[in-house]
């Protein structure tokens, strides 16, 4: 569910309508609804019941300082990759006590602030790691909590760059290796093993693929326990898709049950983390742009607008489909456009075969961008990225101011004559 929808003709966030949010803010930008993200994470919290459990956030999802920051409110832990992500959240009010570190490639820096502050868990990937945690533990004189990622060898059937629980993906560890490893660190002295972690893709739209790697998972954990090797909780990832288009997604609540009976049913009763990122963001959030110009084509027009690939990436990366509608409906005869930014890349478009009513100057919205938009974006061609609004009821709120070209060049220098 979200709060975006029409009123007489007009779309609203909440009780905003977009047209006010462009009007003050200006177009291309970002615009989240804050009662549907929060509502997003407390269903994912509520389907849990009395089992202990934690939600961690997935960063790199949405990392804007005020989205962490009112998730943080709420009790959300949070999932990082990288010490960037890290910093956000302590810049946000986020408690490094609840902070999960994954990631295949964390280094020498990263893990020892990490170590500093005092986070949660490592989430580690290799022998090479877990060997430099240790060390790096020894050096400041703490014992680092680990947990190894486990590769489960579980297609998730999403599309190729998000899937990651394949034994070719980079993602984990066998889990024959994982055993070993974990025997290696029991003996480390820095080191204390505390659990078992395993992510298998983002943007999943069917239950089987989670409980089969669960119990590929639970496999693991029963044979650790026989060799004397306990853990303390479990880390199974996030993915749970949402609908952008025509998708059909398991609810957060029968996912989570899914979880929560599978478990049950191997006598298993650890604490359990998830990472949900772009089911609490995706549909909170949407990318609002103004149509530049309308140009014809031999099979269709193309809605020009000022939105572009640098803005929204998805679909030129993953073929990714976005729902298109008109800020304020109009009342000529639909026609078929792709929609278009001023990009230089044939490659620059947010939507093909979009049947809209528009004229030059109208504004759209690209629903479902809340996730993974801003997040890529990039100043490919010169641009600088755009705004970013939160609304709250009938307020909202500028949590990112927009870029200028000028700052674009705050850290380059001219070759001295």
């Amino acid at each position: 569910m979200d709060h975006f929808h029409y009123r007489g003709g007009h779309y609203f966030a909440e009780d905003v309508s977009l047209e006010q949010i462009a009007g003050d803010v200006g177009t291309p930008c970002y615009v989240y609804s804050r009662a549907t993200m929060e509502h997003h994470w407390k269903v994912f919290d509520a389907a849990f019941g009395d089992h202990p459990h934690t939600i961690l956030y997935a960063v790199k999802a949405n990392g804007n300082l005020a989205v962490l920051n009112l998730l943080s409110r709420l009790g959300s832990g949070f999932d990082i990759v990288s010490g960037g992500e890290l910093e956000r959240v302590l810049q946000a009010g986020g408690r490094a006590s609840e902070v999960v570190f994954s990631g295949v490639g964390k280094s020498e820096a990263e893990i020892t602030r990490a170590l500093e502050v005092g986070v949660r868990c490592l989430n580690l990937e290799s022998a090479a790691e877990l060997e430099r945690v240790n060390r790096l533990a020894g050096d400041l004189g703490v014992t680092a909590p680990v947990a190894l990622r486990i590769n489960p060898d579980v297609d998730p059937g999403t599309h190729p760059y998000i899937a990651t629980g394949l034994r070719e993906n980079k993602f984990g560890i066998p889990p024959e290796e994982a055993r070993c490893l974990y025997r290696l660190a029991r003996d480390c002295q820095h080191v204390e093993v505390t659990g078992v972690a395993c992510h298998i893709g983002s943007q999943l739209t069917q239950l089987s693929p989670f409980t089969h790697a669960l119990d590929r998972v639970l496999d693991f954990v029963f044979a650790l326990q026989d060799e004397g090797l306990s853990v303390e909780h479990l880390d199974l990832g996030g993915g749970l898709g949402i609908p952008y288009i025509d998708e059909s997604p398991p609810q957060p609540d029968d996912y989570v049950q899914a979880l929560l009976e599978t478990m049950a049913r191997r006598d298993c009763r650890l604490p359990v983390s998830i990472e949900p990122g772009r089911a609490i963001m995706g549909n909170a959030g949407l990318l609002l742009t103004r149509v530049e110009y309308l140009k014809p084509g031999n099979q269709h027009g193309f809605a020009v607008v000022d939105a572009a690939m640098n803005d929204l990436l998805r679909p030129a990366l993953y073929q990714a489909r976005h729902e298109v509608v008109e800020v304020s409906r109009g009342t000529d005869t639909p026609e078929c456009y792709d929609v278009v930014g001023p990009v230089c890349e044939s490659g620059d478009f947010l939507a093909r075969d979009k049947l809209l009513s528009v004229k030059a100057g109208d504004l759209l919205a690209i629903r479902s961008a809340g996730a993974y938009g801003f997040v890529m974006s990039s100043n490919y061609n010169a641009r600088p990225r755009p705004a970013e609004v939160i609304v709250d009821g009938s307020y909202h709120h500028v949590v990112r101011t927009r870029e200028t070209t000028a700052q674009l060049f705050d850290n380059e220098q001219l070759v001295p004559q």
